[in-house]
């Protein structure tokens, strides 16, 4: 979701290049008329246990900024997977009573850190989206939960989300590059332990290690969920 408005989920204040970096202050826009698309930059970092990154991210000053919430989270496709194929996403998710529409563009190719295009606006109604998509012909294609707690330290520019899911405990970093690879550092992490993976992919792998049939992300189906 990267350098963006948090309290409405829509893209307000997307970042520059110059900003990601860090070498130009937020806000100053070298060409203040130019329209600039969202850019969302983010990190994925496996972690041992939610009780420990608990802990890790209260002694370095972060705090609760949204409680932690159960997410159901919609992939959507056509019949030939080709938004898969093109390495785009357009997502619906549904976090507590919050139903968010989601599209992520290309990730920028190299580097360390996953870049991408985002969009998205909020839905009244999951079943009445959900029948609008399909009637532009795409239809869930993978289907992931986890419970999100999101953290932010006072003044800074990037969130800490701490994500359970039924295959492990992940924290994403989402903000300015600089502010990402200073942030992981203190938290004990460095550029070896990043995860450019999305939570699909993930599962992928994981399913196949482990011989899950399931084709979806969800604590049913997963026989011994690693959340704690």
């Amino acid at each position: 979701m990267g350098a963006r408005s948090r309290g409405t989920g829509c893209v307000y204040n997307p970042v520059t290049r110059a900003e990601a970096h860090g070498s130009q202050r937020p806000g100053r826009r070298r060409y203040p008329c130019r329209v600039r698309a969202p850019e969302e930059i983010e990190v994925k970092i496996a972690a041992e246990s939610a009780t420990t990154l608990r802990a890790r991210l209260r002694e370095n000053g972060f705090r609760i900024s949204r409680s932690r919430v159960f997410e159901q989270n919609i992939a959507l496709d056509d019949e030939e997977r080709s938004l898969r194929k093109g390495n785009l996403l357009l997502r619906v998710r549904v976090a507590g009573k919050l139903i968010t529409c989601t599209w992520k563009g290309k990730e920028n190719a190299g580097g360390a850190h996953k870049r991408r295009e985002e969009r998205e606006f909020h839905a009244d109604n999951l079943e009445e989206c959900l029948a609008v998509f399909r009637g532009l012909g795409y239809i869930p294609s993978f289907r992931y939960e986890k419970y999100r707690t999101e953290y932010a330290r006072e003044g800074e520019p990037g969130h800490a989300l701490l994500d359970e899911t039924p295959i492990g405990v992940f924290m994403e970093l989402e903000g300015p590059m600089r502010w990402i690879d200073r942030t992981a550092k203190q938290l004990g992490f460095s550029r070896d332990d990043y995860i450019r993976l999305s939570y699909g992919r993930l599962y992928e792998q994981w399913r196949q290690a482990h011989e899950v049939e399931s084709r979806d992300m969800s604590f049913a189906a997963v026989p011994t969920p690693r959340i704690r």
